[in-house]
């Protein structure tokens, strides 16, 4: 049979298989520490940033302005479209002084200052919080549940890609 005939034929082609790139020791290991840290960030997002995001739920229908508070404290810094604003607060009690320090991230275009006026529900002075919190709360909320959301997903990815090379380079 002449060899031109076997391409012209209308069997299909076997298709070319190629093994996984071997990923050493080293990059498995960047892996591992790029999770470690993606770790962090989401172990930090759950100590600092949602406790507030949660207690401000409990107090957004009850939060009177706060004459007798402060804010001793506060900074604001932008990453691209996200924003951090640390604030500590101060509120003077007939039981005694409240002092609090509140993480908000949200997101959104803007450019300037934040001012922050601070508001306590008269029950609950533990939960001192600002107007800058609750107008924005839905905003974190979305914003915490994106990022959180995106940074599991991204751990689940980089480690299901780690296992699945080893598996494909030890068989």
């Amino acid at each position: 049979m002449n060899p031109a005939s076997k391409t012209a034929s209308n069997e299909p082609a076997e298709p070319l298989r190629l093994p996984p790139e071997r990923i050493g020791w080293t990059g498995s290991f960047f892996v591992l520490f790029g999770v470690l840290a993606l770790g962090a960030i989401l172990a930090a997002s759950a100590v600092y940033t949602a406790p507030v995001v949660i207690s401000d739920w409990q107090v957004r229908g009850t939060a009177q302005a706060a004459s007798a508070a402060r804010v001793s404290e506060g900074k604001c810094s932008t990453k691209l479209v996200i924003h951090i604003c640390d604030v500590t607060l101060s509120l003077r009690t007939p039981q005694g002084e409240v002092k609090r320090r509140v993480n908000y991230v949200f997101s959104g275009l803007h450019l300037g200052d934040y001012s922050a006026g601070v508001m306590a529900d008269p029950a609950r002075p533990d939960l001192v919080t600002t107007d800058l919190g609750l107008d924005r709360l839905w905003n974190r909320t979305i914003t915490l549940l994106v990022l959180a959301g995106a940074i599991l997903a991204c751990i689940y990815g980089a480690l299901l890609s780690l296992i699945r090379n080893r598996r494909a380079a030890a068989g």
